[in-house]
């Protein structure tokens, strides 16, 4: 059941509780409010009665023609007698001829009362009486005055009035349904307009939640905003993670193709191979922990890690590698050099810096380290072509190349960039002494 039906639902059952019990409370007040009219007519009817009669002989005399027409008419609907103090009546109106009610009522002079009756016929009338002490001469005399009324006309009149209130009631309920609707149909619109973008997220026409929403459900739309945030940016983590670990493969699967190739190698080839696959293990380790953390954690948390001997490693591997170019690198970084943090992200930064090193340098690598300001730079160069300053930035995107013509993937760059500023640190590109490009990574000492 969807939301709107729900909420019209809902709206018509309170409304329909509500036109009934206002319904009722106004035919009551309505019911009330005719009665007490009747009720003074009726008594205005009786001090018309009184003020027409006149004593003679110890007897009260009316005029033939009274001032309300209606006694004078039978079966008019409006019935008038006077009894005296043992009610007898003395005095019937011309409409009370052959009618049973009113009958006597026995008050005290000044007293009245109303009360509904009903005949032996079944007819309902509604009675007043007033009780009057007459003095027409030495002894008064004590008289009760009573009138009658039909109450047919009465009902009549509460039945008109029930079916015009039902009529309005019922067209109020309509009109109050349809603007119902329609404020539904306009509050509910921002959630259409958030289920149309889903659906063209869904289809992939956009990335995310655009439009401007109320602020009940801008909420929502923040929070998946921010949730299509987080996958995306898992996504490329995980894209990212997998270009990284075929990038950093490279080089171990390099070393064992050189070390199976070279006959000369012997016995020597199964030791480098085992140490290449360990290598190779460690950086599957290392990516996925990545992938899933999505970043290095807390230097300050991280253990020291030499990186004079981690650039020894890699040199001897590279050396390996590219053992054909004779290359000369030189590594001039103190013993006490040490770097708080995974020892696979420094192995990535200078394992991509130093493999681009060698293959663009002609025949000399650089590699040293120095503390300058509170940052620990590790500076490495070549006499390779170099990168011009306006390649600079473009080059540290993922996917961009100098060389299309020279094999490689392009992300080494990117990735070293990416992992010193994920520890706070820079990387710069520079001009060499040597004559080539010279890389440096500023990190936190």
């Amino acid at each position: 059941m969807s939301l709107r039906a729900r909420v019209v639902a809902s709206a018509a059952a309170v409304l329909a509780v509500f036109i009934l019990l206002t319904s009722l409370a106004l035919e009551r007040a309505f019911r009330d409010t005719a009665e007490s009219a009747r009720e003074e007519r009726l008594f205005a009817q009786i001090f018309l009665l009184m003020a027409a009669a006149e004593a003679e002989d110890a007897a009260l005399i009316f005029p033939e023609a009274l001032a309300e027409a209606r006694f004078s008419l039978p079966g008019s609907g409006l019935y008038a007698r006077v009894f005296d103090r043992t009610g007898n009546p003395i005095w019937e109106s011309t409409s009370a001829v052959g009618i049973a009610e009113p009958g006597p009522m026995l008050l005290a002079p000044g007293e009245r009362r109303l009360e509904f009756r009903t005949d032996s016929e079944g007819l309902d009338y509604l009675v007043g009486g007033f009780g009057v002490s007459w003095a027409t001469g030495a002894v008064p005399h004590n008289y009760v005055f009573v009138v009658a009324e039909d109450i047919a006309a009465f009902d009549e009149e509460v039945g008109r009035f029930r079916a015009s209130l039902a009529v309005w009631l019922s067209a109020m309920a309509l009109l109050m349904l349809t603007a119902l609707v329609l404020i539904l149909a306009w509050g509910l619109a921002p959630l259409r307009r958030v289920a149309a973008e889903v659906a063209a997220i869904e289809s992939g026409d956009q990335a995310k939640i655009l439009g401007a929403y109320p602020s009940e459900i801008r909420a929502l739309t923040d929070n998946l905003n921010a949730l299509l945030l987080h996958e995306q940016a898992r996504q490329k983590r995980l894209d990212n993670a997998l270009g990284d670990l075929a990038h950093s493969l490279k080089t171990p699967l390099a070393v064992i193709k050189g070390a199976i190739d070279d006959a000369s190698a012997g016995a020597d080839v199964g030791a480098l191979m085992e140490e290449q696959l360990a290598r190779m293990d460690t950086i599957i380790a290392h990516q996925l922990q990545r992938a899933r953390t999505g970043g290095p954690p807390s230097m300050t948390l991280a253990p020291p890690i030499q990186v004079g001997r981690l650039a020894e490693r890699l040199i001897a591997s590279l050396g390996k590698v590219y053992r054909d170019k004779g290359v000369r690198a030189t590594l001039t970084i103190p013993p006490e050099t040490q770097l708080n943090g995974v020892e696979g992200d420094l192995l990535e930064m200078l394992g991509n810096l130093l493999d681009n090193a060698f293959k663009w340098c002609r025949q000399e690598v650089r590699i040293g380290a120095r503390l300058s300001k509170g940052l620990l730079v590790i500076a490495i160069e070549d006499d390779g072509p170099g990168i011009p300053p306006r390649d600079a930035e473009r080059l540290l995107a993922r996917g961009a190349r100098a060389d299309e013509a020279v094999p490689g993937h392009g992300i080494g760059l990117a990735v070293a960039r990416e992992i010193c500023e994920a520890y706070g640190g820079r990387l710069s590109v520079e001009s060499s002494t040597l004559g080539g490009a010279r890389i440096c990574l500023n990190l936190p000492a």
